[in-house]
């Protein structure tokens, strides 16, 4: 060998010739690779009787570059003892080649791996050993549309080894033609043992050879989330069931090749499964459901169904097995009938259930809510969302059987109206009730008297019900006397006399108020407010409300002492309630938004300097009365605030 490095160039190279007598020997060498230049001395110069003549151009134009002439076994072997990750990388770099190379070589293959593992076995037990930084998995990589191909996976294996190892890895889409495929997800997994969390959305080149890879190197993966991927099948989801004992949460998105197979896997040989997600699966039926339920019911906590082939049956192994279940989440299950609904309630076996959230469901009607209600006694938060057989008696008659109800959201239950609004907040303990698109609410003349306040109740959302207007408002205001946080956005039919009396009856001190799209309210309700909470108002939201003038800024400017955001886009404020709201010692506003105030010039750029000293983030977009120009020297100016324009 150090002839060879030392070598002057007196003697020939021969290429490809044949220079071992030995059959064996050269046997060994051709199984290297057949295109291999070796150096051979000669033993006696061949006598040329003719002159021959090559030109310089012809010798460079046939001569290999010397980073190609190593066989890949030669720069396998090589590789293989890189002494950290850091040199590696440096290695990648030189070609795409190399990196190829490099993503084909395991973790544990490396020299250095098996190294510090001699030494750890070495060490007496009665020392403390510090794991290596390699392969803790501290690092996050996300790959989005054009980036995610297969070079950057494999750039990321190797890359990633050197500096904390890689942890979580998330692929959102990528091209159909230069797009991820199944060699980029077995270069992850050939190169970052330490992968505990894979997200896969949109990939429909990677099938179940790249997540058997990963099943096979990744067997500290607990997170596994596959939404659109065709080609992903039950061989695949069985492999990482089989191979992946550590496995707490799996998602499952729109893979029509995803069946009951799959699923019985994971709830079989995934005893920490603590959270799964299924939704629009055609493959997914009964079995694949009940099984899962029935064999990971130990630890299983978080279920949601969406979308899927389920019946009756699914829902009454749920409500027999999921006694460890505290977070339900059924949706669009068009064959689950009343039935199955009032099994699952008086199975009795849901009672660590705390939120439960229904949508689209046919078969929830006020019989079978009742029994559900009856069933989870420690229920806390209920969603119900375009259950349409749910009227005003299913609802009362639910939330008193449910006995530890707090939240009650209802959104698009169009059956439900103004009394049974009565009935929930004269009748149980809620602390929240959010009403979303009810159209059935109506304002109504009361002729009975209202019952005993709900003090439990501290927060009120009603947002987009046109028919909730100012009787009903007052209604509100007058059974609800510890509210703090009020949402009326979308409610474009109440006024200044609907709102006043519920703002004169809250006797709490009202913290966050969102008026947004309210548009026939006035400075009057504004001065209200101000007059009556403003020493425990934080946030207040008058988006929209196109009768807000620079009055309400001044009367927030001298009564809020605790307001921190602030949003009157759209309304109908000028330079001068900037200025007002800039001369206010007491404010320490955070986040201030004058979106669309058309009245707001470049007169107010000294009063936002001003007010830039707490602002972290300030919009001023359709401000059309603003030039860029002033845009410019504001965020100059006020480098801490992030300005939208």
């Amino acid at each position: 060998m150090p002839a060879l490095v030392n070598y002057g160039g007196d003697d020939d190279f021969y290429s490809g010739g044949s220079f071992y007598t030995n059959s064996t020997d050269l046997g060994r060498l051709c199984s290297i690779s057949s295109q291999v230049d070796v150096y051979c001395p000669p033993r006696k110069r061949t006598r040329i009787s003719a002159p021959f003549f090559f030109r310089e151009t012809d010798f460079e134009r046939n001569k290999q570059p010397s980073i190609n002439v190593l066989p890949d076994e030669c720069l396998f072997e090589i590789f293989k003892r890189l002494p950290g990750g850091r040199e590696r990388s440096s290695c990648a770099c030189v070609s795409k080649h190399w990196l190829m190379l490099l993503t084909s070589i395991r973790k544990s293959e490396y020299e250095s791996s098996k190294v510090a593992k001699e030494n750890i076995d070495s060490v007496s037990d009665d020392v403390e050993m510090i794991s290596s930084d390699e392969d803790d998995g501290y690092l996050t990589r996300c790959l989005e549309g054009k980036k995610a191909t297969d070079m950057r996976l494999a750039a990321v294996a190797v890359g990633t080894s050197g500096h904390g190892g890689l942890g979580k890895l998330s692929i959102r889409g990528s091209s159909s033609l230069r797009g991820v495929t199944n060699f980029g997800l077995s270069a992850v997994a050939r190169g970052c043992p330490s992968l505990k969390s894979l997200s896969l959305w949109n990939v429909p080149r990677v099938g179940d050879e790249g997540l058997s890879e990963i099943a096979k190197e990744c067997h500290l993966l607990e997170k596994l989330d596959l939404c659109r991927c065709p080609s992903v099948s039950n061989k695949g989801l069985i492999s990482i069931a089989e191979n992946c004992p550590n496995l707490t949460t799996v998602s499952i998105e729109s893979c029509p090749k995803i069946g009951n197979e799959g699923l019985q896997a994971i709830g079989k040989l995934c005893p920490k499964l603590q959270s799964i997600s299924i939704k629009d699966c055609p493959l997914v039926g009964d079995h694949g459901v009940s099984s899962l339920l029935s064999s990971a019911s130990s630890v299983l906590s978080k279920v949601k169904l969406q979308g899927l082939n389920i019946t009756d049956f699914s829902l009454a192994v749920i409500g027999h097995y999921g006694k460890s279940v505290t977070n339900l989440m059924l949706s669009g299950l068009q064959n689950v009938s009343e039935k199955g609904f009032w099994v699952m309630g008086n199975a009795q076996g849901l009672q660590k259930l705390v939120s439960l959230v229904i949508t689209s469901c046919r078969g929830v009607t006020d019989v079978s809510l009742e029994a559900v209600g009856k069933g989870c006694t420690n229920l806390k938060q209920m969603c119900l969302r375009r259950c349409c057989f749910v009227s005003d008696d299913g609802l009362v008659a639910f939330a008193k059987s449910a006995g530890s109800l707090e939240c009650l959201q209802l959104e698009e239950c169009n059956r439900f109206t103004q009394s049974g609004v009565i009935g929930l907040l004269s009748n149980c303990g809620l602390k929240s009730l959010t009403l979303v698109k009810c159209m059935g609410i109506k304002d109504m003349s009361l002729g009975a008297p209202l019952s005993s306040p709900c003090n439990s109740l501290k927060s009120l959302s009603i947002r987009n019900c046109p028919g909730f207007g100012t009787g009903s408002l007052a209604m509100v205001g007058k059974l609800c006397p510890q509210l703090q946080h009020v949402d009326l956005s979308g409610l474009y039919g109440i006024t200044d006399a609907g709102l006043l009396p519920l703002l004169e009856s809250c006797e709490a001190g009202l913290v966050k108020v969102n008026l947004s799209g309210c548009l026939n309210l006035t400075d009057e309700v504004i001065l209200a407010l101000t007059r009556l909470h403003g020493e425990t108002l934080e946030l207040l939201n008058l988006d929209g409300c196109r009768r807000i003038t620079d009055a309400s800024l001044v009367a927030v400017a001298d009564n809020c002492v605790f307001l921190s955001d602030l949003d009157v886009s759209r309304c109908a404020i000028t330079d001068s309630g900037v200025a007002a709201l800039s001369h206010a010692d007491q404010l320490n506003l955070q986040v201030l938004s004058f979106s669309g105030c058309s009245g707001v010039s470049n007169k107010s750029m000294p009063f936002f300097k001003k007010l830039g000293k707490t602002l972290v983030g300030l919009n001023l977009q359709n401000c059309s009365s603003i030039s860029s120009r002033t845009v410019e020297l504001l965020v100059e100016s006020l480098w801490r605030c992030d300005i939208l324009f």
